[in-house]
Order: C-alpha cells, then sequence, then structure tokens
C-alpha cells in the first residue's frame, strides 16, 4: 500500500528570510531594519555617525511602521467595520497603509497635496487607493499639506453612517506607540545603548516623540534633535512649523534642539549620500545628514540619524537639480 504525504508549510522563518505574508516583513525588535554607518560625507572627528535605512521596510519607508499601528488599532477597537479608511499624506504613510489595507480587502482614499512628487501618486493608483489632490484653493487653510488633513477629516466626518474612517496619523498616540515598542528598542539594542545622540525630520511628531521617549527613559542623557525644513521648501515628508500647524502628537518635553535646513544643503547633501556613501536616499535623509554636520560632536560619540525613505520616488525632483549635469557633450 502506498501512502501520500500531505506537504506541510514551510513556515516564516526570519533567519533563512523565508516569509508566509509580506507583513512578516514588518520590523521589529527581532527584525530590525539596518544601521549603516557614514565614512565619507561626516568628519572622522563627529564621532560614529549612523543611519538607520527605513526604505528597507516592506512598503518602502519610514511609515509603514506607523502605518501598522494604526490600521491595528482601528481594527482592534471596532473602529473599522465595512468602512473604508481615509487619510492625509504626503505618499509614504497613505503607501504603507493601502498596501496593508490591499491585503485586508479594505479600501483605502487619500488626500495629498498636489505638489507631491507624481512617483508617490502613481504607487498609490497602482496599489488601489483613491487618490484626492488638494491644490491651495480646495480647503479654507494657509497650506495644501493642512488642506489635505482637512479634507481628510471632513470626508471622515461625512456621509449619516459614514463611509470613511480617519487613521489621522497626526493626532492619533498609535502613531507615536509604533515608534516607542519598535523604532527606539531596535537602536538602543544596535547600539550596544551606547547611542548619544539621534536626529530626524519633524513631520507628524511620531518618530520624534516615540523614539525619543524611549531613549530618554534608559538615558535622559541623550541629545534628541528634530529637524524642520525652511517655509515654502520642497522636502517631502517634512513639515515647517512657521506655516503649518503643530501636530498633537508632537511631545517637545522630549526634544533638545531643532535645526532648520534649507533645500539646497538637503539636496547637496543627499546628492553626495548617493555618490560617496552608495545610499540611495531622499532628500529628507539629506537634510538630516547635513543637520548631523553642523553638531557639536566628539569622536567618542554614537549618532543616529533616520532615513526615512529611497530617492527612487523622487526622481522627478532629482532631474530638476541634475539639470545637465552627466549629458554627454557634443
Amino acid at each position: 500500500m502506498t501512502t501520500t504525504t500531505v506537504a506541510t508549510s514551510l513556515g516564516t522563518d526570519r533567519e533563512v528570510r523565508r516569509y508566509l505574508d509580506v507583513r512578516d516583513l514588518l520590523p521589529g525588535v527581532d527584525n530590525p531594519t539596518p544601521l549603516v554607518r557614514l565614512n565619507h560625507v561626516v568628519a572622522s572627528n563627529q564621532g560614529e555617525v549612523y543611519l538607520k535605512l527605513e526604505w528597507l521596510n516592506p512598503f518602502g519607508s519610514l511609515k509603514d511602521r506607523a502605518a501598522s499601528y494604526l490600521l491595528a488599532g482601528l481594527v482592534e477597537r471596532g473602529l473599522l467595520g465595512e468602512r473604508d479608511v481615509v487619510e492625509a499624506t504626503s505618499g509614504n504613510t497613505g503607501i504603507a497603509l493601502a498596501a496593508l489595507a490591499a491585503l485586508s480587502g479594505i479600501g483605502v482614499t487619500v488626500t495629498i497635496p498636489d505638489g507631491v512628487p507624481e512617483e508617490k501618486k502613481i504607487i498609490l493608483r497602482m496599489l488601489g487607493a483613491e487618490v484626492w489632490e488638494t491644490p491651495d484653493d480646495l480647503c479654507p487653510v494657509d497650506l495644501p499639506k493642512d488642506g489635505a488633513i482637512a479634507l481628510a477629516r471632513s470626508l471622515a466626518a461625512s456621509e449619516q453612517g459614514g463611509r470613511f474612517v480617519m487613521t489621522d496619523q497626526y493626532s492619533n498616540p498609535d502613531n507615536v506607540t509604533a515608534h516607542y515598542e519598535t523604532t527606539g528598542p531596535e537602536i538602543w539594542r544596535q547600539t550596544d545603548g551606547r547611542v548619544g545622540w539621534f536626529v530626524t525630520g519633524l513631520g507628524t511628531g511620531g518618530t520624534i516623540t516615540g523614539v525619543g521617549r524611549f531613549l530618554k527613559e534608559r538615558d535622559p542623557s541623550i541629545r534628541v534633535v528634530g529637524i524642520e525644513p525652511q517655509p515654502g521648501h520642497r522636502l517631502p515628508g517634512l513639515r515647517s512649523f512657521q506655516e503649518a500647524k503643530q501636530p498633537e502628537i508632537l511631545d517637545w518635553d522630549v526634544i533638545d534642539d531643532v535645526i532648520r535646513v534649507d533645500d539646497g544643503p538637503a539636496y547637496d547633501t543627499t546628492k553626495r549620500l548617493w555618490r560617496e556613501e552608495g545610499l540611495t536616499v531622499g532628500p529628507s535623509t539629506g537634510a538630516v545628514v547635513h543637520a548631523i554636520r553642523q553638531l557639536e560632536t566628539t569622536t567618542g560619540d554614537v549618532v543616529v540619524g533616520v532615513s526615512a525613505d529611497s530617492g527612487f520616488k523622487y526622481t522627478s525632483y532629482f532631474e530638476e537639480i541634475l539639470g545637465d549635469e552627466g549629458l554627454p557633450r557634443i
């Protein structure tokens, strides 16, 4: 008599990088994003400077962490039901939400400033998200980004019974919890508790609040520095609080300093990171590294900066800054 053996699932095994679901790639203390040292763009007397490469998350950015917590929070609190998710985004949170929601058959609508790179809007549509662009005159606020927030909140509040529920990354504490429970512990473990400086861009406030809170509970002497762009900037994902409302979840008590960065130096540093470090980062990373070079660090310091996403979503922006550089001369 012949017996038939039924194959069983191999199962997820991170040691050999085998996964049953793309969500198994989401980061955590046992599955951290890489920490990579900068060897050329910063001076050797500025200590050991590392970038946490968040673009190696499964959906391509730091926002994968927050999106997974925001969506899970809606489900756990019974707020989602049969409704669609709506969120205001400059791209990355929307991309992560759309990817995660697609896996569960949840509809996603995003409101997005019309100045966001076209690459991000195309990615959102590829993931099945409904994309509402918000020009200046669409909402009665000063900025397109705040206009996107206002539109998302109005959609969530409209229609009896409500088609939409908003994840609301700017005021939802789940955003902070994501970084308190994952990004902060990862950095602490990856640096053997030696991190002395943490530097990240100011956007929703979730990253700097969650990581800053975690690190300062371990060592109050750790310096937490936020990077703020100038008004009228073209550094997607960052917010200038000189022209935009401050997010409700932002906790100034964990922030030691804020450095304001102009677009020019940020893009110049981004170009250097590509060409001298081989790191294909986005422009907010250039802003972070430019700011790190201004810090009064010493040889023994360990500095960790956040590299929120890659540069592949910004090629249209980079085309502008490159101009005729590299074109063959006839």
